[in-house]
């Protein structure tokens, strides 16, 4: 999505009598976009206030697609977030290649909260990993916990808006960290006379901060979880395994 800034130069080079292929030079906007706008003159007039951060149209944070739900618990699982040229982030979700669906999945999720941007797939250099990324001036104001340095170093504080799209969707936010940092498996337990399985989930995480909004997301669905370790959360009851199978289930 092109921010106001974007739209107020374009306006200001319009009103200059300049064509479009030189507003294109000189703003390395696409031509196509130019003459969009140019034929829809109402975009071009009393913008909305923009956003101090990313210089986009002031945020209504409030209607984000769910799957923005979902991309941030990828996000606060496998995710990073890095700063490009002329205030353009990438977000960048490193992916198991054994789960496709999972990938689709992602891509899918980054499409859907920033439609005016295509996402990319690549795999890594072994084949085992695919990296699925988008490019956005937003994605600094989309996901505020971005930082310096490796996010298990540093604090990782939701903001209110997000905490409540969390509390209306915990599953999709669930099924995110799931899918980026956990695993549902069979546990096998062996007794002298007697070995049995049980489906178990696993969510794994060197940050206190993101444990906690994990096991906080539990909560709102009612599922049980205990602490394994320094780095692991468990679910093993079997009632509160069904319930992370009604909206996650093995990975594909």
């Amino acid at each position: 999505m092109r921010s106001y800034r974007e739209l107020a130069e374009v306006q200001r080079l319009v009103a200059a009598g300049l064509n479009d292929c030189e507003i294109a030079r000189q703003t390395a906007i696409p031509r196509s976009t130019v003459r969009e706008w140019r034929s829809k003159k109402r975009w071009l007039t009393a913008p909305a206030e923009g956003c101090t951060s990313c210089g986009a149209v002031a945020h209504d944070f409030e209607r984000l697609p769910t799957s923005y739900v979902y991309l941030l618990g990828l996000y606060l699982g496998d995710g990073c977030l890095s700063a490009h040229r002329r205030g353009v982030y990438r977000l960048r979700v490193v992916l198991d290649s054994r789960y496709p669906g999972i990938v689709a999945e992602c891509a899918a999720a980054m499409q859907a909260v920033l439609p005016s941007n295509r996402p990319g797939l690549q795999p890594n250099h072994d084949g085992t990993a695919w990296e699925v990324w988008i490019y956005s001036k937003q994605l600094a104001c989309l996901f505020p916990q971005h930082g310096a340095g490796r996010k298990h170093d540093r604090l990782i504080q939701l903001a209110d808006w997000q905490r409540r799209a969390i509390e209306r969707h915990p599953q999709l936010l669930l099924r995110g960290l799931i899918h980026s940092d956990g695993c549902r498996f069979m546990n096998t337990i062996r007794h002298a006379q007697k070995t049995y399985a049980y489906p178990r989930y696993n969510f794994s995480n060197r940050s206190a901060d993101i444990r906690r909004i994990f096991c906080e997301a539990c909560d709102l669905v009612g599922v049980d979880w205990r602490v394994m370790n320094a780095c692991n959360i468990s679910v093993a009851r079997r009632a509160s395994v069904a319930r992370l199978d009604e909206f996650i289930g093995p990975k594909r």
